[in-house]
């Protein structure tokens, strides 16, 4: 399997990771829980508190947050006005916290999944309705990556070409691995 997911039949999918590959995705899932944060009610997570919650109405300050979380109605290519920002506020108000709270149980899955492998690498099997939620957490990673490190489709060939001694290069060999398990998981579900 070396390291990418492969087809377990029936809409399931198996990928070996040895300990390392298993470590850095779990450590970068983790890191996503902190990004995203705790839901209404803080850690503990009180339903009450969770029920009455309602989102913010401006975007996330931090870009990364802007990218998973973005307005719902603004036009990249005109400039903002009232009403688009008003209707991206409404919109955010009533929608965030159910996303963040989706990317955090996702984040979840994939940490539970991995930590089910004893700290050790092995082979991890998916069911079928596990797949889709790895493949919105392996988005959500790489999604942020992705605006870390300032990345655009003009540029993203150049990745591969780095050198090692540029300080971005663990985050890039990250991102392009997350890349080819998005993948990797995404014809292992079409086979």
């Amino acid at each position: 399997m070396a390291g990418l997911f492969e087809s377990a039949g029936g809409g399931s999918a198996a990928i070996a990771l040895d300990e390392v590959e298993a470590s850095i995705l779990r450590s970068l899932e983790v890191q996503m829980l902190e990004l995203i944060g705790p839901g209404p009610g803080g850690e503990g997570g009180d339903p009450l508190a969770a029920l009455f919650a309602e989102g913010p109405t401006e975007a996330p300050s931090d870009p990364a947050l802007a990218r998973l979380f973005p307005d719902a109605y603004r036009d990249p290519e005109k400039p903002e006005d009232d009403e688009s920002r008003a209707a991206s506020g409404e919109f955010r108000r009533y929608t965030e916290l159910d996303l963040r709270a989706r990317k955090r149980d996702d984040a979840l899955q994939v940490v539970r999944a991995l930590d089910g492998l004893g700290g050790e690498g092995g082979v991890l099997k998916l069911p079928a309705a596990d797949c889709p939620r790895w493949l919105c957490a392996l988005n959500d990673l790489r999604l942020t990556l992705g605006v870390r490190l300032d990345v655009t489709e003009e540029d993203e060939q150049g990745l591969y070409d780095l050198p090692d001694a540029d300080e971005r290069k663990p985050l890039v060999m990250a991102y392009l691995w997350l890349g080819a398990l998005q993948e990797s998981l995404l014809e292992a579900l079409s086979d």
